[in-house]
């Protein structure tokens, strides 16, 4: 059989990496779930015809058929085409509207799944991806106040990480659609859509798309820019936008919502998280209706937002009931691999062992065992030598697969333990020794911090336990 060759698009990672992202995905568990929202796991596929309804992403679509499809009862041509998800939205738009009288408004959820899209691959965009989404979805309504809690506890859930400095910049959509229609440009949405394109093209040549596309006049689309300069990391923008002179109710009720998750999210101490006002960001997708976001990584600007979301009053309605909703969402592929690839994050080790126990012999390999199971019993994952080699080539052994610490029975009925990382070795009881707390279980290490998943999660609680 020939060598397999890599997927594009379809990254696979080597136990070490898979650490990290284990211990990421098990923090951000954690910071969700002191703020009270339940986890969820949705099927990997969907009716096609609602998939498509989901975004402007039809040519990305997977479709899931089997290979002998048509050619047994029930595989009729007629039959509902399956595609995977391409985000994790959509599948729990379907899942509020199958479950909705087994869930109790608002419903508290987050998800962090992989999900499927067939783009061309590139750094942090994959065809297949690890999301974390975090949402409050209510019935018919959804009190705005819900709009900073979500925001904040995902503030709060990077701030845990060991990743690089991340920015959450806001807008509203209120604000800059009530900002439109008072200054009288024709197509709103389509201004909307315009200034979303100002990461890809400079401001004159979207000065022209506002022209050519939202019906607006040069002056108008001068004003439009001036509106989407601004950018500050608290509640000022409010009369900087004033200034400008356009009046409309719904830009006062977007200025108002906008300037409660900007003060809300910047409140209490963050390590690495800041907050701005940039009333550049628009998110081009039309369900959006309040508050928006985009998540940036500083040192990875080149992968464009790692994370986004907002508010949407209409995303899921079964015609008697409408649910509206707010979400956020965070790329855990599209942050780590680049980081992974970087050699800013690692795994300590690959194994989650913490003790080889050594082997002196076949004949007592039993006694060995004895050890290793005295030691799970007290939650120390560790693993037998798997031959009873010299103890210098068992030490190897134990070397190359990261684990720390080599055990050693002696004949006579005495245990001594080795940190081979420091060659110091003394006697040890099964019964109770332990090593010490960040040697037993695999850690994530950071290039630019020491302090790992773990213990920033533990230290942060006090902070993630406040009511939002």
């Amino acid at each position: 059989m020939a060598k397999p060759t890599p997927l594009s698009g379809f990254p696979e990672l080597l136990p070490e990496a898979r650490v990290v992202e284990r211990e990421v995905i098990a923090s951000l568990s954690r910071t969700f779930e002191l703020h009270g929202f339940a986890n969820i796991e949705t099927r990997v596929v969907e009716p096609l015809d609602r998939l498509a309804k989901g975004g402007e992403i039809d040519k990305e679509i997977y479709v899931l058929r089997r290979l002998q499809a048509g050619d047994e009862e029930g595989d009729a041509a007629g039959d509902r085409v399956l595609g995977l998800h391409f985000d994790l939205t959509v599948p729990f738009a379907r899942y509020v509207l199958e479950h909705a009288g087994h869930l109790e408004f608002p419903f508290r959820r987050f998800q962090i799944q992989p999900a499927w899209r067939g783009e061309r691959p590139q750094e942090g965009r994959y065809r297949q991806f690890t999301q974390a989404d975090v949402d409050i979805v209510g019935k018919d309504v959804l009190p705005f106040h819900h709009d900073v809690e979500v925001m904040r506890v995902m503030v709060d859930a990077l701030d845990a990480l060991p990743i690089p400095p991340v920015s959450f910049q806001f807008n509203n959509r209120k604000l800059i659609q009530g900002f439109y229609r008072g200054l009288g440009v024709p197509d709103v949405t389509a201004a909307i859509r315009s200034i979303d394109k100002l990461d890809k093209l400079p401001a004159e040549a979207v000065a022209g798309l506002l022209v050519s596309e939202a019906g607006a006049t040069s002056e108008q689309a001068q004003r439009c820019l001036e509106l989407a300069s601004i950018r500050v990391p608290d509640s000022s923008f409010v009369e900087r936008v004033r200034a400008l002179g356009v009046q409309d109710d719904l830009l006062e009720e977007g200025l108002a919502e906008l300037a409660a998750v900007v003060e809300g999210c910047g409140a209490g101490t963050h390590r690495h998280v800041s907050v701005e006002a940039n009333l550049r960001i628009a998110r081009g997708l039309d369900y959006y209706t309040g508050t928006v976001v985009e998540i940036f990584m500083a040192g990875y600007e080149r992968l464009k937002s790692v994370g986004g979301g907002g508010r949407y009053d209409a995303l899921a309605s079964d015609g008697r009931a409408t649910y509206p909703g707010v979400g956020v969402s965070f790329g855990v592929s599209r942050t780590l691999i680049p980081l992974l690839a970087d050699g800013v994050l690692a795994g300590s080790r690959p194994v989650p062992s913490a003790v080889l126990v050594a082997v002196v012999d076949e004949d007592t390999r039993a006694a060995s065992t004895a050890v290793a199971d005295a030691l799970r019993s007290r939650g120390i994952a560790c693993e037998v030598a798997a031959s009873a080699q010299k103890f210098g080539k068992q030490i190897r052994y134990a070397e190359r697969r990261g684990i720390p610490y080599v055990w050693f029975p002696h004949a006579e009925g005495g245990h001594e333990v080795k940190d081979i990382r420091s060659g110091e070795q003394a006697s040890a009881d099964p019964a109770t020794w332990a090593p010490p707390t960040e040697d037993l279980t695999p850690q994530v290490v950071s290039a630019t911090s020491t302090t790992d998943v773990s213990s920033t999660n533990d230290s942060s609680t006090n902070e993630t336990e406040q009511t939002k």
